[in-house]
C-alpha cells in the first residue's frame, strides 16, 4: 500500500489549507485512517482520525480542522481552517489494518504570524 500526501505549503495565521492523501488500495479496507503531525523538537501526534466510522480530533484543532474520507477516490483529506503558527509541522497520513500500518511521505505546513 502506498499513501501519497499533498497540499501542504505556507499560510498566514487565520488562513486555510487542504491536505490530501491518495491511497493505492481501497481505503475502505483500513480500520483507521488518520493525519498525524510532527513539529521540530516534538513528538509526532495524531491530529485527526477515522476509526470504524468514528471521527476524533486533537483538542487543539477541534472546530478548526475537518477530516474526511472519499471511498470512491481512495482519498483522505484534512481541511484546516483558522490556522495558527503552532500548527506548523510536517503532516503525515496514516492507515492501519490490524497490526499493519502505512505512512505517507509527509507534507510541510508552515503558518506565519
Amino acid at each position: 500500500v502506498q499513501l501519497q500526501a499533498s497540499g501542504g505549503g505556507l499560510a498566514q495565521a487565520g488562513g486555510s489549507l487542504r491536505l490530501s492523501c491518495v491511497a493505492s488500495a481501497n481505503i475502505e479496507r483500513f480500520d483507521t485512517v488518520a493525519w498525524h503531525r510532527q513539529a521540530p523538537g516534538k513528538l509526532r501526534e495524531v491530529v485527526a482520525g477515522i476509526t470504524l466510522g468514528n471521527t476524533n480530533y486533537l483538542d487543539s484543532v477541534k472546530g478548526r480542522f475537518s477530516i474526511a474520507r472519499d471511498n470512491a477516490k481512495n482519498t483522505l483529506t484534512l481541511q484546516m481552517n483558522s490556522l495558527k503558527p503552532e500548527d506548523t509541522a510536517v503532516y503525515y497520513c496514516n492507515a492501519r489494518l490490524g497490526v499493519r500500518e502505512w505512512w505517507g511521505q509527509g507534507t510541510q505546513v508552515t503558518v506565519s504570524s
